[in-house]
C-alpha cells in the first residue's frame, strides 16, 4: 500500500530508522559472492588492513542501506524509480556484531519541470553505527508520484 507520496518528503527533515545487527556470516557470504577481497574473507587479513579487522564490502554496507530504506519507507512509496546516487563515501568500517541505523535528510524536494505529477527528492542516508557514527553515506535523487497532481505547490 502506498502512503507515502512527494508531498510527504520536507526539505530539512531528518528521519531515523531500524535497526539492524551485521553479523560475521553475512560479511564473509557478501564477500565471496560479490567483493572477494581479503579485508572482507579473513580475519587475520582484516585485521593487517587499514581496516583493522574483518569488515564489511562498502558495497555489501550499500545494500544493507538499500534493504533498510525499503522497510523503512521505499516500499510504502509512491517511488518511480531513481536517476541514480550522486555520491557514496565509506567513512567507518562495519564490523561484525556493530548495529546499524538508517538516518534520512531530505536535502531538496521540487516538482519535476517536464511531468508537474512527479517530483525529484534529494536524500542523503546515512548508515550509522555505535554512538551515532556516520559509516557509510549516500546521496541520491527519487522520483516519486505527487499525492495530488493537479494541486498547485506553494
Amino acid at each position: 500500500m502506498q502512503d507515502i507520496f512527494f508531498e510527504d518528503f520536507i526539505e530539512g527533515e531528518v528521519k531515523t530508522f531500524g535497526s539492524y545487527c551485521v553479523t560475521e556470516a553475512e560479511i564473509l557470504a557478501f564477500a565471496r559472492e560479490f567483493d572477494p577481497q581479503p579485508m572482507h574473507l579473513d580475519a587475520q587479513a582484516g585485521a593487517a588492513s587499514m581496516l583493522g579487522g574483518l569488515a564489511a564490502s562498502g558495497w555489501h554496507a550499500c545494500a544493507i542501506m538499500q534493504r533498510m530504506a525499503c522497510d523503512a519507507f521505499l516500499l510504502r512509496a509512491s517511488g518511480l524509480g531513481s536517476p541514480g546516487v550522486t555520491e557514496v563515501k565509506w567513512k567507518l568500517p562495519i564490523f561484525p556484531g556493530d548495529v546499524l541505523t538508517l538516518r534520512r535528510t531530505v536535502l531538496e524536494s521540487r516538482t519535476s519541470k517536464s511531468k508537474p505529477d512527479l517530483g525529484l527528492v534529494t536524500l542523503r542516508l546515512e548508515l550509522l553505527k555505535g554512538k551515532n557514527e556516520v559509516a557509510t553515506e549516500q546521496q541520491l535523487v527519487i522520483l516519486f508520484a505527487r499525492r495530488n497532481p493537479g494541486a498547485r505547490l506553494a
